[in-house]
């Protein structure tokens, strides 16, 4: 895997010996993009930072890692934390900052040690006197969110902050801040050093009813039914999910690309695919999910807060065969609310999920609200 070269604290020479304008034009040339689901570009992103004119500056990696099905961080972080380490020593050469964080999901805590391994080994052969400290999340999904980050680590309450000021101007402690994803800054010493670097190379998680689970490195496009092939399910796969927030559809043969997988009105985000086979049914996943959304809202904003409650409330009485043909308009309507209304990402993704499972598999929420009026006519 690409994702596994060992760069060997060459690149970070190299960074060096270019200096920090060039280094962020190299990546900048290179095509490197976000992992984290944004696919922004992150010699962009740089740039934007280096160009500030307060002296203190620093540097994120966002390794919450939050999103149910997601995995592919956690893969890198045991698998090659040198070039996770390496990667962000480099970007923080290149913004010029004071201090670099990891932001380490609570759950990952097991890995903290590994971590800070790496850092005395990489750091010793490099030279580079930049600190880099872990912060341990408390395992609250809304601190995925770049500046719920920033709250958190400042010792706040993970909660989203209003954007504009986007974090390259006012980021932690109102200081201009990069904030990049564990993929996107371990993929920057490869790309630095390596001619073959393939900037469309992804890792993707795939999880679901497949015996292979795993994190599986593909280019962009590939058909989605090579990599659930690779996961061999035992059952015809019917529903892909992508991820939570990512939303889903009917399995079919189409290329795992933004564009593509945006066409459908989902999200390939963070490169997640659960897969979901006939035996399943989509009405209790998305409860499932639903459940999920309701118990992670920050509470900050109204739609979001009362919404995912009583979007919950409303799924729990259909799969528990209590509910109204009405009941799937009202459904409908309050998840598009959510969406259009909600403060931040968390409530405006939470019922993606919802609104595509009822324009591709309406037929089984209405087939649980059908089961309610036949059992109604039998006790009769």
């Amino acid at each position: 895997m690409q994702i596994l070269r060992k760069p060997l604290q060459r690149a970070y020479r190299k960074a060096i010996k270019l200096g920090s304008k060039a280094t962020i034009d190299l990546i900048k040339k290179k095509g490197l993009s976000g992992r984290g689901g944004a696919n922004f570009p992150t010699g962009s992103k740089w740039e934007m930072v280096s160009k500030e004119k307060d002296s203190e500056k620093y540097l994120i990696c966002n390794a919450d890692e939050g999103e149910p099905g997601t995995f592919k961080d956690k893969f890198i972080i045991e698998k090659n934390p040198e070039a996770l380490i390496e990667g962000i020593l480099i970007a923080a050469y290149a913004i010029k900052a004071k201090k670099a964080f990891i932001y380490l999901r609570g759950e990952y805590d097991y890995l903290e040690s590994k971590l800070k391994k790496a850092i005395t080994k990489i750091k010793n052969r490099t030279g580079s006197e930049t600190p880099i400290e872990i912060v341990i999340g408390a395992g609250a999904y809304i601190c995925g969110d770049e500046t719920a980050i920033l709250e958190s680590i400042e010792g706040k309450r993970g909660q989203a902050r209003t954007k504009p000021p986007f974090p390259t101007v006012r980021g932690l402690y109102s200081k201009p801040t990069v904030i990049n994803n564990v993929e996107t800054l371990a993929n920057v010493p490869l790309a630095m050093l390596y001619d073959d670097w393939n900037k469309n190379l992804r890792l993707y998680s795939l999880s679901g009813n497949v015996t292979r689970p795993g994190v599986y490195e593909l280019p962009l496009g590939t058909p989605l039914c090579d990599l659930i092939k690779l996961g061999r399910p035992k059952n015809p796969i019917k529903a892909v999910f992508f991820g939570c927030f990512g939303g889903c559809i009917p399995h079919c043969d189409i290329p795992l690309h933004p564009d593509a997988i945006c066409g459908k009105e989902c999200m390939l985000g963070s490169c997640t695919i659960i897969a979901v086979d006939e035996k399943q049914s989509i009405v209790d996943l998305v409860t499932n999910i639903a459940k999920f959304y309701e118990f992670e809202s920050c509470g900050k904003c109204t739609p979001c807060r009362e919404g995912t409650y009583r979007i919950l409330n409303i799924l729990e009485n259909i799969s528990m065969k209590n509910a109204d043909m009405k009941d799937l308009d009202t459904l409908k309507e309050l998840a598009e609310v959510i969406k259009e209304t909600s403060f931040c990402g968390l409530g405006q993704t939470s019922t993606n999920h919802l609104l595509n499972a009822l324009k591709y598999f309406r037929s089984e929420f209405e087939e649980r609200v059908k089961e309610k009026k036949t059992r109604k006519r039998t006790a009769r």
